[in-house]
């Protein structure tokens, strides 16, 4: 498939804060029961964190993007910032920790390009409230703020409230799925959840022919202006104030999953910065998710 179209004319940039991992990408035949023992027949190490993920994907399309975020240092951390740093994504907020190792994510890929990750939070756990209120400044100079939950709870609730306080729009990716208060929740501009992290906030199982309509208009009710709900090889719903739509996916031969979400997020993140309308976002990040899932790994492949 083509890539989905660079955006160019970005002047203020975006600002992701959140996770940088060193992932660990297992391919096996099945994931093992409990209590056995299975063969991997390939090991891939990649940067990864879902924050890191997405601020190169905002990198890809074009947009400018600064990167706050820790790590360790150890080794593995001092390799994160160089692979941020050649991706395009500004490290200049992303401070290596004494004593704390990096973030790291074991994931198990199988033949049919699922996933199932175990996330070990290091230094992304010391990422603190008081890190974000030093970081005011440099949140209110940008265009869009993104935000996930691979950081401490605390300090999203920290960023979604400085930024509110500021003015800037904030994108929120509530994944891994995990309970925000009520009041943060309704400071978010741009909520993006997937099926199940869906159903964790609205309690039921999202139909893909109700996600058009009530499960996207329930997530929009907690607060956000705007939802963006993907399902996988069905596309994507959205909603913004009372408009509701769908974009579907194209057919691809898909190989991993792994990076399709966060591919989703950047693409969303850029083009909204850049001031395309929602509804034209989410098309270019439904071709970005597609897109990401034909090649290995957490990151679209550079060009």
């Amino acid at each position: 498939m083509q890539p989905a179209a660079s955006v160019t004319s970005i002047t203020r940039p975006v600002v992701v804060v959140g996770s940088i991992n060193a992932d660990l990408l297992c391919t096996l035949d099945a994931v093992p029961a409990p209590g056995e023992t299975v063969l991997a027949t390939d090991l891939h190490r990649a940067g990864g964190g879902k924050g890191a993920n997405q601020a190169v994907a905002v990198a890809r399309f074009g947009g400018q993007v600064r990167m706050v975020g820790r790590v360790g240092d150890d080794d593995a951390g001092a390799g994160l910032i160089r692979d941020l740093a050649e991706a395009g994504v500004d490290t200049t907020d992303v401070v290596r920790l004494a004593g704390v190792p990096s973030g790291t994510a074991i994931v198990m890929i199988t033949p049919d390009g699922q996933n199932h990750i175990v996330v070990v939070s290091g230094a992304n756990a010391a990422l603190t409230p008081g890190d974000i209120r030093a970081h005011r400044d440099r949140l209110a100079e940008a265009a869009l703020v993104v935000t996930q939950l691979e950081i401490p709870l605390e300090t999203v609730a920290a960023v979604i409230d400085v930024c509110a306080d500021a003015g800037v729009p904030t994108l929120l990716n509530l994944a891994p799925a995990a309970a925000l208060p009520a009041n943060v929740l309704e400071r978010v501009d741009t909520l993006v959840v997937n099926e199940h992290e869906a159903r964790f906030l609205i309690g039921t199982d999202v139909e893909p022919g109700d996600a058009p309509g009530a499960a996207v208009r329930r997530l929009r009710a907690k607060g956000p202006r705007r939802v963006a709900l993907t399902l996988g090889a069905a596309g994507a719903a959205w909603c913004e104030d009372e408009r509701v739509g769908h974009v579907p996916a194209p057919a691809v031969a898909v190989v991993d999953t792994t990076g399709a979400g966060d591919a989703f997020v950047g693409a969303l993140a850029a083009s909204m910065a850049d001031g395309d309308a929602f509804e034209a976002a989410v098309h270019r990040a439904v071709l970005a998710g597609s897109e990401a899932t034909t090649v290995a790994g957490a990151r679209l492949p550079a060009g």
